[in-house]
């Protein structure tokens, strides 16, 4: 009954005459430019790391926290954002995500100390996260407002190659901006690029039906399990905690977070709006998979990401913009075969591909050393954004038909949040390989461990039966 009625406001709340061009330019372009603010601000701070350690007074190792920081509250805020999208509207928690980067954006671009720029970072993750969510969440409400089963699959790709492009040229264009302009450029970069943003929401969004008036304010937290949210971000925290630890376990984060955890999954069992549905994961094992299989390989994209990215410039002695400029096939092959996969109906194939790449890929970095030429250093970065690519668009039309219509916004936001997970935790083995000198042993330790991530990953693929059930019931 409940979902009854949701699909039902949903529909009062969209057009009545369905537009001609559902999926039109009008509709896709601000999504887009949503979900790329949290690209640009993952990929441009990396140049402008020692410019501003050297105008705080730190030491570059203390700015990473610059990066942690974005990474932890966009892995807690991402799902909640979703959770929020189907509460009060995708449209309204866009807008409030906007608000946040213009803010965040603002406060880094004048900063004085540290502190401030660990905010400006925090604002900026939690603003970041509002745009996937939301998207997914109002791609689902138009296609079911327009009377399809599923969007295009060119409008869930756009969001990928979006995203894939923005990283592929971030590196390099944030490196001569920060060059010319200085490091604020890291942060007032999205004060356009979000104003943009909203002005093409506010003018070609359809707004969102009202939910949210006549509400008391403890039914209003019932409703978004605002306890279940605060469990998760908490079991989190202490998690990532200890994947940053290593290779010096800090064992008591560990044991919190599952302490935390255990919490959580007794608390979300009798909630009556549950955040984290533990008992869809358990019975919806095809999207527990899914958050799996991709957040694996994100792990691996990641491990390389970072690691060959400190082996370039200390074993190999090039620059951070000549590293950049290296890593770019990477990111442009990622869009050029999320591209290629959006057009296709089926994911098993390109699932299976993905993880054959991903271990032809991690077993290739086994014969990289400081001889190698630069040129086979990019065809073995290559692999990997051709993996990437694939895997992230299947990974999310994956979840697309396998998430329940009205929870599509949280559950969007999960498959982003095991992202994170597999970031940090690519950080944590690259930091473990390096830990006293960065050199071809270390990126032979690195190289050992994607083999065996990339092992795991196509056993997973293989071996899922659903995923051929799953072309079966899509195809025409």
């Amino acid at each position: 009954m409940e979902i009854t009625t949701k699909a039902t406001s949903v529909r009062q709340g969209q057009n009545k005459t369905p537009p001609e061009k559902p999926f039109g330019r009008t509709f896709v372009t601000p999504l887009y430019m949503g979900a790329i603010l949290n690209p640009i601000n993952s990929s441009m701070i990396a140049p402008a790391l020692v410019a501003i350690a050297a105008a705080m007074h730190t030491s570059v190792g203390g700015t990473a926290i610059l990066i942690s920081s974005l990474y932890l509250t966009s892995a807690i805020a991402q799902p909640a954002a979703g959770r929020l999208a189907e509460e009060f509207g995708p449209r309204r928690v866009f807008f409030v995500g906007i608000f946040l980067v213009l803010l965040g954006g603002t406060l880094g671009a004048v900063a004085r100390d540290m502190s401030s720029l660990v905010t400006a970072r925090v604002l900026i993750g939690a603003g970041t996260s509002a745009g996937y969510p939301s998207a997914m969440l109002l791609i689902r409400r138009r296609a079911q407002a327009t009377g399809l089963h599923s969007p295009p699959g060119s409008v869930l790709g756009g969001l990928a190659i979006a995203g894939a492009a923005t990283v592929a040229i971030g590196p390099a264009i944030g490196g001569l901006l920060v060059g010319w302009l200085g490091w604020q450029t890291a942060f007032w970069i999205n004060i356009p690029v979000a104003g943009a943003a909203f002005a093409m929401a506010f003018t070609w969004i359809p707004k969102d039906p009202d939910r949210v008036r006549g509400r008391s304010l403890r039914t209003l937290i019932s409703r978004i399990d605002l306890l279940g949210i605060v469990g998760f971000g908490g079991a989190l925290t202490a998690l990532l905690v200890f994947l940053s630890s290593l290779p010096g376990p800090d064992w008591a984060a560990l044991c919190i977070s599952a302490a935390i955890a255990a919490a959580l999954v007794g608390w979300e069992l009798r909630a009556a709006n549950p955040f984290l549905n533990v008992r869809l994961l358990a019975s919806n094992l095809a999207l527990t998979r899914t958050y799996l299989r991709n957040g694996l390989t994100l792990l691996g994209t990641y491990v390389i990401l970072y690691g060959l990215t400190q082996w370039l410039e200390a074993a190999r002695g090039l620059s951070p913009y000549q590293a950049g400029l290296v890593l770019i096939p990477m990111g442009a092959l990622s869009a050029v075969s999320a591209r290629v996969v959006s057009r296709r109906t089926d994911v098993r194939a390109p699932l299976i591909v993905s993880a054959l790449l991903l271990l032809v890929g991690a077993a290739a970095t086994l014969f990289l050393d400081s001889s190698t030429p630069v040129v086979a250093v990019i065809a073995v970065t290559a692999v990997f954004g051709i993996t990437s690519g694939a895997g992230n668009v299947a990974n999310q039309t994956v979840l697309y038909r396998e998430a329940p219509p009205e929870s599509v916004g949280t559950a969007s936001g999960l498959l982003r949040t095991f992202g994170y997970i597999g970031s940090i935790a690519s950080a944590a083995i690259t930091g473990t390989a390096f830990r006293t000198h960065v050199d071809d042993t270390g990126l032979q330790h690195i190289s050992w461990a994607l083999v065996g991530i990339a092992a795991l990953v196509l056993v997973m693929t293989v071996f899922d039966r659903h995923l051929a059930n799953t072309d079966r019931q899509s195809s025409p």
